[in-house]
């Protein structure tokens, strides 16, 4: 028999637990008719009862013992918003073993315990819901487990950090350096008072862990993604940048690079042979979306590169965030909006609390596909391809772009696009954009740059994208 009431056990009441409740009192009519029953928060966890509240909620809502939510047999469903991983995956575990729905923000709880918490669900005939771990408030889970369903998803691609898209932003529109941007996103609360977690690409590769597995089917772990933070860029890379036509986006990046069926194939284990896996490294393209190519191998990275300016990503702007997806079938398509903040986090939270009050009643079926997903092999770091950004300080002497087009040549890398500026004191800043090349021959012929005598020091190296 279907409820008209379903009781909510809401875990913790931050900016977006603040968020959850004001969505709930401001379009409550429209969300208990879409969720066909009515939604009740019964009890709210928090640490300190006195504390100010962003949201206006009865005093006797609140507790401080997570066990007056978990036990309570009244309550049905429990949105996890504490953050963290020990203690949310302690309460979701809890709550799943107590037959509770669980709906979660918390990205870094998803990218490394997720499988094993939705398997524990599946088990439980529950489910867990988890479309504001990623993206805010831009609907980004859901379209890739069902909208986007009948694809084979050939490469992702998106701004999914806010806090770095807006330091780039402000350091290419406004000509800032990074520690005034930085400063003015930490002041406006795009960024934390710590902000290693962006600024290192960390956030953005979990959330890449949550993408790519759903995106390819896999179980992705934080080990297997390539990261690398923004701290190396300023102004004189961002005014090169455009000065050859490009940004520059911190990009999280995943593409399935698929195997040639009719040389992969072996018959006798219907799997791809080993050595057709290990040729087939190439992932500066997307995946062939020919019907006669078998899954091949995961390329997973996080790092900062020059994007054409005419790419759809490069105009994603201070704190926004965007997901570029190619699927075999659908072609190009992308996602956009806010990122992170209240009330957008908050309309994820609550979509899925309709979502799950709709399950609880019986009205939309209880599927847990990423329990079935399985292990794929991983593209290594130096087997990746791609056009690479250089900057660098040599002697204004004959010679050098001589000694600089030998060192490349020996490793097979060509050049793209040359800049020499003005010297100053005998020394001129070169920049060089190779064509696309495998990283390890990139490498090495850095390797053979830095010994030559001419050249006083590498400045910067980032990858292009696009070309």
């Amino acid at each position: 028999m279907a409820k008209k009431t379903v009781q909510v056990g809401l875990l913790g009441l931050g900016t977006v637990g603040a968020g959850v409740c004001r969505l709930l009192q401001m379009n409550s009519e429209q969300i208990n008719r879409r969720a066909g029953a009515r939604i009740e928060i019964k009890k709210i966890l928090v640490r300190d009862k006195k504390r100010k509240r962003e949201a206006a909620v009865a005093p006797q809502l609140l507790t401080t013992d997570p066990q007056e939510i978990l036990r309570d047999p009244a309550i049905d469903v429990i949105i996890e918003l504490i953050g963290g991983v020990q203690e949310a995956h302690t309460h979701i575990t809890e709550a799943l073993r107590h037959k509770k729905f669980v709906i979660t923000a918390n990205k870094d709880l998803m990218a490394t315990a997720g499988a094993d918490l939705l398997a524990l669900a599946r088990e439980k005939g529950l489910n867990i819901y988890y479309e504001a771990s990623v993206g805010g408030g831009i609907p980004l889970i859901r379209p890739l487990k069902y909208s986007l369903g009948a694809n084979r998803i050939e490469r992702i691609m998106g701004i999914i950090n806010g806090t770095t898209n807006y330091i780039l932003t402000k350091m290419s529109l406004e000509g800032m350096d990074f520690d005034t941007a930085l400063a003015e996103a930490q002041a406006k609360g795009f960024a934390e008072q710590d902000p290693a977690n962006d600024l290192e690409g960390t956030d953005a590769a979990y959330k890449l862990c949550i993408l790519a597995g759903l995106a390819f089917n896999s179980r992705v772990r934080f080990e297997d993604i390539h990261v690398q933070g923004i701290g190396g860029i300023n102004q004189r890379d961002v005014f090169y940048a455009r000065e050859l036509g490009f940004g520059i986006k911190l990009l999280a990046i995943g593409e399935e690079i698929a195997a040639p069926a009719a040389a992969a194939f072996d018959p006798a284990t219907g799997a791809a042979s080993a050595s057709e896996a290990e040729s087939d490294s190439r992932s500066g393209s997307a995946a062939s979306s020919g019907p006669s190519t078998l899954p091949g191998r995961l390329a997973l990275r996080v790092h900062p590169a020059l994007l054409p300016l005419t790419h759809p990503l490069a105009s994603v702007l201070y704190e926004n965030n965007a997901l570029f997806v190619v699927g075999n079938a659908v072609g190009e398509v992308m996602f956009y909006g806010a990122g992170a903040g209240a009330l957008p986090t908050a309309s994820s939270v609550v979509a899925d609390l309709i979502d799950a009050v709709r399950n609880i009643n019986h009205e939309v079926e209880n599927g847990i596909m990423e329990a079935d997903f399985q292990p794929k092999k991983f593209v290594p770091k130096e087997a990746l391809f791609s056009a690479f950004y250089l900057r660098l300080q040599a002697k204004d002497e004959p010679g050098v772009f001589a000694s600089l087009a030998t060192a490349f040549g020996q490793e097979g890398v060509s050049l793209d696009m040359i800049l020499q500026k003005r010297s100053i004191a005998g020394i001129a800043e070169i920049v060089l954009v190779t064509h696309e090349v495998e990283e390890k021959n990139f490498n090495r012929a850095l390797g053979r740059i830095q010994k030559t005598p001419a050249i006083k020091e590498l400045n910067s190296v980032l990858r292009v994208i696009g070309k």
